[in-house]
């Protein structure tokens, strides 16, 4: 049974991980109680009620049918055994000072911190349309693009990270928390499945996944970069302070950055993508001062 597609299908990923470092596999999922789910770190009423919900019906599954069926991926079936080409913005998200917290902090408290930030993430990505695809200890590996696609998948995925910045920093904990974001846009190929039970995920192959993780790396605290390819996507939709050309480790040929500042203001995507005429004053003068009518023949 995978116990990270039980989860995203009940809306609950977030809590992959935890179960994951707790061994709880699903032989144990049957027998958890409602004081297990807090030790996991499922602090919300909802969240336990909806997981013990599921839990009895694994129950009962187990006592008529034996080993429980396999949950659903949140990923469309007709995507699991076939790959595609498709463009993907890829955001890599990690908390900072992890390794100082680990430090000076009690393990459990620890644990506690790092749950709050993933739940934090899961929350804040899914408002935006995006999907978390990988948990990674303090970070996270984040998809605008697939398995849904939108239009505006670029745009989603960086006022995603701004608003991450905000909501990390507004989580109420021991110590003030930080996170740095990474984004890049470009072609990959998806739906490939890799690993084996809780393990496997769907594979994204490209050079966009690695752009990202490359860029959060040289991002500073509460900082979302971005990438040439993302930022040609954005028009004037954000504030952009050109980062210069950066060399970064596994990436051919220096990469241009720009961390996003904040959201413009202008008032709708079309107005940020339109570019003013340039060179045409005479036939701009032109269309000023000349009419146009229409007459119908009769």
């Amino acid at each position: 049974m995978d116990i990270g597609g039980w989860l995203r299908s009940l809306g609950l990923e977030q809590y992959e991980a935890a179960f994951r470092e707790n061994f709880v596999d699903e032989k144990v999922l049957p027998s958890l109680t409602a004081e297990d789910l807090k030790d996991l770190g499922v602090g919300f009423v909802g969240h336990r009620r909806k997981l013990l919900d599921a839990i009895a019906l694994l129950r009962n599954d187990t006592t008529a049918k034996g080993p429980p069926p396999e949950a659903p991926s949140t990923v469309p079936k007709s995507t699991q055994d076939t790959a595609e080409r498709r463009q993907v913005t890829v955001m890599f998200a990690d908390l900072v000072g992890s390794t100082a917290l680990s430090a000076r902090m009690d393990p459990e408290d620890l644990r506690e911190v790092i749950s709050a930030y993933q739940k934090c993430v899961a929350a804040t990505i899914q408002r935006f349309g995006g999907f978390v695809a990988k948990y990674m200890g303090d970070g996270a590996l984040v998809y605008f693009g697939y398995p849904q696609a939108h239009e505006d998948d670029a745009e989603r995925a960086v006022r995603a990270g701004l608003e991450l910045i905000k909501a990390v920093g507004a989580l109420k904990q021991s110590a003030p928390l930080q996170t740095r974001v990474g984004i890049a846009t470009g072609l990959v190929v998806v739906g490939d499945l890799i690993g084996s039970g809780a393990a496997q995920e769907q594979a994204i192959v490209g050079e966009t996944p690695n752009l990202a993780a490359r860029l959060q790396g040289i991002a500073e605290p509460n900082m979302v970069v971005i990438g040439e390819s993302t930022r040609k996507l954005l028009g004037n939709l954000f504030e952009l302070q050109d980062l210069g050309e950066k060399d970064l480790k596994g990436i051919d040929g220096p990469v241009r950055a720009f961390a996003a500042l904040r959201a413009s203001s202008v008032e709708s995507r079309f107005e940020a993508a339109t570019t003013p005429l340039v060179g045409r004053d005479e036939e701009m003068a032109l269309l000023d001062g000349v009419g146009c009518e229409i007459t119908l023949d009769t």
